[in-house]
Order: structure tokens, then sequence, then C-alpha cells
């Protein structure tokens, strides 16, 4: 009878502090969503900004916040998931969780199986229901048992010692070779530890932000707090049951908590031991560009690349080995290979070159807050110490030779395997280059000054996505900014080598508050419409991109100071020029001239078609620095081609435009994709061996 009337208040005194929690909670989060409306409704240009963009509301409302997936129906569903969770396990598990009783299921006909949880339904409040309404039965003979046994509790552990290490030293061995039934069966003693596990792994959603977190950690903190109440509660009142149980937790074997494996593939498929770890204990969505493209049944490779100056290059590929056409995607600036692939299988460049019949390859700058180089103790300022000259003379080469390489190696082996030999020098296979913003000026300049060294740039078209290179018609706050980087950057260069969110703790908070943006739209159309003021009016989905997963708490991709500093020098200049070193000195020392290499004056120097796309809602690259790239390349002689979209700067890689990927697919059709190589077959005719050329179809 005591028994119960604790476990009952405990539940209820539970519930209570749970709900006035959770009410307390959701008052302020609605504060915070109704400020947030009445701020975005007298924003001025807000509806430009937020055109598009699903998920804000142009006319936010005091409406409540979006709560967690596991408290739509209530602030106790997560007790019912933990009660639904628990009651699968014990279905699996001989563990009994209940005080050692049995239950009678006469009394209540009308209950369901003679358990009828009336609080919510926790495990720790399951635990104490289940001990109220069992009957509780002396058993005696167990009780004499476990006393005896805590007398021989001395001699059981010295007598154990020895086994014990004996296994430990003689026994790894054999774990790896043979696989124990025993074990396997003995498993099931911790199967309350493993469904604890599972309860943690399926809470452990990568999709969560700070307020989700916040309300499953407040849920988690009271279960803990009563919990421990509730067996401190049990010690004193059913100190017996404690006894069993403690009896039972100082007898179980430790190495059932091992279970044995094997994966599929291994050299070795022997099952082997492990523990079971957390992969993403702190809730972040991590996946990598590996992942998206494997989640969604494409194949993968990744290829390391190492510069001419140190650094390591991460290429990855979308492979089709046979295909005799492939493409080059290169990102902008503070992106990564992940925009290639950001909308899933329709609306991804990546997967719709794929899809027709392309050779895919993905491109990455250096700029990573890992510092990939092969100087392990490289130091950040001298990681960060490069600008766009090196995007274009180092990074870019050395992805493009890397690409020649492995394809003339594919190709050749095909052509060996089918018996056929080439009878030409030509490159084998036709590359064309897809680039966005900052990878569109590093490619031009890469084309330039490979023909300035007669060296092969091995490209058959070039298609540019918003290029970078002419930037002085911009806002007033990108031309503060450059004014800025100019009079500063001798002071700031050291100070400030980088861009880049500096440690694991806040790039995991940045991730997981643009997750809380789309929760409470009003909150994240405020901050969209001031992240488009502060870049000039410009709508890209600015607060989505923040939670792609490149922005992890793991690594980003980040942007040098001389990156910033060379594109400032472009503004000023109102030039595409190389980088100015400073003084006719430094310069004459790399370019031979005192005055960095004007590229734009070598646009005739382009030999391959190239087809720019401007956005006409872009406020970082306006049109109008678009369409100088197109009429000096025109004036040049260049076979050039201009398009313009409804597109802000954004769209052209993480939006699903259907019209860009049918123009930029159409593009690409325009080169005709090589055939494979003749060969050569030796006949005989009237005694005379003559050759004759076939084509292979």
């Amino acid at each position: 009878m005591m028994q119960r009337l604790v476990d009952n208040f405990l539940a209820v005194t539970k519930e209570s502090v749970k709900t006035i929690s959770y009410e307390w909670l959701n008052i302020f989060l609605r504060l915070i969503n109704g400020v947030s409306a009445m701020l975005l409704a007298i924003m001025p240009g807000k509806t430009n900004m937020l055109e598009g963009i699903h998920g804000w509301e142009l006319r936010p409302s005091f409406r409540g916040p979006r709560l967690p997936r596991w408290m739509e129906n209530g602030v106790s569903s997560f007790n019912q998931f933990v009660h639904e969770l628990s009651m699968d396990s014990d279905s699996a598990s001989s563990v009994d969780y209940s005080s050692g009783e049995d239950v009678d299921y006469d009394d209540d006909d009308d209950d369901d199986g003679g358990i009828s949880p009336a609080s919510p339904s926790s495990q720790g409040s399951r635990f104490s229901r289940a001990s109220s309404y069992t009957k509780r039965r002396k058993n005696w003979a167990h009780l004499v048992f476990s006393m005896f046994v805590w007398l021989l509790l001395p001699a059981r552990l010295i007598l154990g010692i020895p086994f014990y290490l004996y296994s430990i030293f003689f026994g790894r061995g054999s774990k790896g070779t043979t696989s124990s039934p025993g074990r396997l069966q003995t498993s099931h003693v911790h199967a309350g530890r493993k469904a604890l596990d599972h309860v943690v792994q399926l809470a452990t959603d990568r999709r969560r932000g700070v307020i989700e977190d916040l309300h499953l950690g407040m849920e988690i903190f009271i279960e803990t707090i009563f919990d421990g109440i509730h067996k401190i509660a049990a010690c004193f009142l059913s100190p017996i049951e404690s006894l069993r149980a403690l009896f039972r937790w100082s007898s179980a074997d430790d190495s059932s908590a091992y279970v044995a494996t094997a994966t599929l593939a291994e050299d070795d498929p022997t099952p082997t031991e492990r523990k079971t770890r957390l992969s993403s204990p702190l809730n972040t969505d991590a996946r990598t560009c590996q992942d998206v493209i494997t989640e969604l049944g494409y194949p993968y490779e990744a290829i390391r690349v190492v510069t001419n100056d140190g650094y390591v290059l991460l290429l990855e590929r979308i492979p089709r080995r046979d295909a005799r056409k492939a493409v080059y995607l290169q990102h902008g600036v503070f992106d990564s290979s992940m925009g290639w692939v950001s909308n899933g299988v329709v609306g991804s460049p990546a997967f719709a070159a794929f899809d027709q019949g392309y050779d895919v390859f993905l491109g990455n700058f250096r700029g990573l807050v890992s510092r990939e180089h092969v100087n392990k103790n490289i130091s950040s300022r001298e990681y960060w110490r490069y600008s766009i000259n090196e995007n274009g003379i180092e990074d870019v080469p050395a992805m493009i030779e890397k690409i020649h390489e492995v394809k003339t190696s594919e190709l050749k082996y095909l052509s060996e395997r089918d018996a056929t030999e080439e009878t030409n020098t030509e490159q084998p296979y036709k590359l064309c280059a897809i680039c966005h913003s900052l990878g569109g000026a590093a490619i031009l300049m890469y084309v330039i000054t490979r023909r300035i060294e007669q060296k092969p740039h091995r490209l058959s078209r070039i298609i540019l996505l918003s290029p970078a290179g002419f930037h002085h018609d911009s806002t007033f706050a990108f031309t503060a900014l450059a004014h800025f980087l100019l009079w500063f950057a001798p002071v700031l260069q050291p100070l400030i080598p980088g861009f880049y969110i500096p440690t694991r703790f806040f790039r995991m908070l940045v991730n997981k508050l643009a997750r809380d943006f789309h929760n409470y739209p009003a909150v994240g159309g405020v901050v969209q419409t001031l992240m488009g003021y502060l870049l000039g009016g410009d709508s890209s989905n600015w607060v989505g991109v923040l939670g792609l997963p490149h922005y992890n708490m793991n690594d980003m991709p980040g942007v040098s100071f001389g990156i910033a500093h060379h594109l400032a020098q472009m503004k000023h200049a109102r030039k595409f020029r190389m980088f100015d070193y400073g003084s006719p000195a430094a310069n004459m020392r790399a370019y031979g001239s005192p005055e960095p290499l004007d590229l734009g004056e070598y646009y005739g120097l382009i030999d391959v078609p190239v087809d720019l796309v401007a956005g006409k809602k872009d406020r970082v690259i306006h049109p109008s620095m678009v369409r100088k790239h197109y009429r000096l390349m025109r004036e040049a002689g260049v076979d050039v081609s201009y398009s313009e979209f409804e597109y802000a700067h954004l769209d052209f890689t993480f939006s699903h435009r259907e019209e860009l990927l049918g123009y930029v697919m159409s593009r690409l059709l325009l080169v005709a994709p090589n055939t494979k190589p003749k060969s050569l077959r030796l006949k005989k005719k009237d005694g005379e061996v003559v050759a004759k050329q076939e084509a292979i179809s």
C-alpha cells in the first residue's frame, strides 16, 4: 500500500513539473516568435528577399512554435515513445524488469493483459507500476540462498580474479576465430542496456535544433531526477528486493556486453567483438558529399589530389568509367562539392549530368578548417596565405590533370581489354567544366595561364554560372567592405588569416540554429531579411544554406583573407586581374611586369566555347558584370553565349531550377563525345598483307 502511494505521488509530481517547465518554455518561445513577427511586418523590402523561399511566412501570426516530432501529441508522448520501445525490448529479452513478483491477471479482466498504465509510460514509472500491481510473495528459499551467496562473496572474488586475468591475457586469440553460442545467449542479459542505447540512438536526430534539444534535455533531466528519487524510496520500502537487484548486478558476466558481429565484404568475415558507439552524440548533421551520393544509390569515388605547393584537395567522383565524356564541376566561395548534390536526384546538376551519361567529377578548393596539407604541422597563418591566384594556377590544374590521368588510364585499359589499339594521340575523352561564382574566375584564370605557358588545358567547353572577376557594379555594403579591406589589409592579414567559424561548438550552434529558423518561421524570416540587407538585397536562401551539412561542427569551407583582399583589388581596379602583391618588385618576381596580369586583355587566348549565365536577382555579382565578361570575350573573338534567368546568387546551385538544368544539359550536349578509337586489322589479299582501318562501333 505504501509503495503504491509513493509511486502515484511521484508520477503526479513528475508530470506536474514537466507541464510547468514546458509551459514556461513555450510562453517564452511564443513571445520571441511574436516579437519577430512584428519586426518582420514592418521591415521594408522583405517581400523580395523572402520570395520563393519555402517555409518563411510573409504574414506571420502569433501562433505557437512547432514542437518536436516526439512532442506532437502532448508533453507526455516522449514517455509513451520510451514505453513502446521498452515493451518491444522486453518481448525479446529474458530479463524481468518487475519487482520479481507474479502478476495477477484475474483481478482486472477489463484491463489489457492485466496491466493498465494510468500515468505517462516512462521507463522509471513503468518499473514502479509493475511492482505496485503485483502480489507480494515471500520467497524464503531464494532469500536464504542470496544471504549464503553474500557470505561467500569474498571467496568468490579471490578465486575469480585469476580466472578473469587468464581470460584477458590468454583468451583474446580465440575470440576472433570462433563464435561462442553461449556468448550470444548471455548477451540477452544486457538487453535493457542495449534497449536504452537504442532509445538514445533513435533520439539522435541530425535534424534537431537548439530548441528541440532543449525540450529533450528537460525531458531526460526530469526523468532522471525522479527515477533516482523513486529508486531511493524503493530501497527504503523494499530492502529485500533491493538486495536481490544488487545480487543480480554483481553476478552478471561483463563479457556478455560484447556482441559478435561480422561485416560483409571484409577480408576476414569471422565475427569479432565490438561495442556500439554513437556516431553523432551532439545530434548534428555531419553528412558528407559521399553520404549524400551513396544514400541516393549512386556510385562514389574519392580521389586525393596534392598541389605543387602541398595542399591536399578532395576530388570527388560519380564514376562512369567507360564514358568518353566527362564534366568537372567547381564550386564558389564558402561552398564545397555539396552544393552540386544538395537538391537530391531531381534538382542537382551532378546527378543530372551522370544520368545523361557523363563521368562526373566534383572539385573542392583549398580552404577547410581541418587544414589538409602535406605538412601536418602547418600553422593557420601559413595555411590561409593564398589568393584566387592559387585557386586558378594550383588547385584547378592539379585536379584537371588528375582527371586526365584517371580517364586516360581507364579508357586505355578498356581499349586493351577490347583488343583494340589506339592509332592517334588525341585526348580519348571530352571534358566540360561547369563553374559557379569564384570557380568561374578560377577556371578562366586557369585556361588563360595554360595558354600563355603553351600547355594543354584539356577542356572542350566551359559553362560559367554568375562568374566572379568584375565587381565594380555592386551595392554600398560591398563597396564599403572593399575599401575597409584595402585600407587595413596590412594590419588585418596577420590577425585574421581566414574567415570561418573557429570552434566546433560554434559550428554546431550555427547548424542547429539554422534548423530552429525553419521551425520558427517568423524568427527565420527576420534573420533571412537581415542577411539580405547585409548582402545588398540578394534573395538567396542564405539561412537554408547554413543548415547544409557541409557547415557542420567537424569541418567547413572557409575563405582566406587573401581571397577577400583579391576581390577588393578587382573591384577597386575595375578589372579582372591577378593578385597585386603591393609593390612593383614583388609583381615583377611573380609576373615579370610591375603590374598584375590583366586577364580581360587575354580573353583572345580562350579557344573553347564559353556559356555565360547571369541572375537577374543576383545582388552579389550583378548581371552587368557578367555582361562585361561577355562583351570582352565577343570582342576578342571567343565563341561565347549569354543567358539570364530570374535567379539570385545561390539559386544556381542550392535551388531546384528545372530550366537551369535543362539549359546546362543542352549546352553540354553540344560537345560531341569522342568515338571509340579505330583499330588496325591485318588481312591477307592475294598473298600480300594489307592494313585495313576499321572503326569500332
